[in-house]
């Protein structure tokens, strides 16, 4: 019988005294990432049984507006390329990308 093997991520967050985020922290040996820090994440995973995202959304009290919204950016595009990949759908991928396009443009974002 195969050996079963897991892996594991680890996400440490600091809270100040009204738990608000003040630091982030990650690591993913595999990756090789040990407690690197972070400003933001966003966290989905499939409730399979209930048929629902879960998440959780967090940013440290000093994460800067602007990286905000490059961060949001970024995440939007990422998710458009994981769409693709997870469903082939190439129409609705384009479709996710023409709203980023809009989104960046928006907001102004370079690149």
């Amino acid at each position: 019988m195969k050996k079963e093997e897991t892996s594991e991520i680890v996400l440490k967050i600091t809270l100040d005294e009204n738990r608000i985020p003040e630091k982030l922290n990650w690591s993913a040996q595999d990756g090789g990432i040990v407690d690197e820090e972070a400003k933001a994440m966003l966290l989905s995973v499939w409730d399979s049984k209930n048929k629902e995202s879960l998440k959780i959304d967090l940013w440290t009290k000093d994460m800067p507006l602007d990286e905000m919204k490059v961060f949001f950016h970024q995440t939007l595009l990422s998710l458009s390329d994981t769409f693709m990949k997870a469903t082939q759908d190439e129409k609705m991928t384009a479709t996710m990308k023409d709203f980023c396009a809009y989104f960046a443009e928006k907001l102004e974002l370079q690149g």
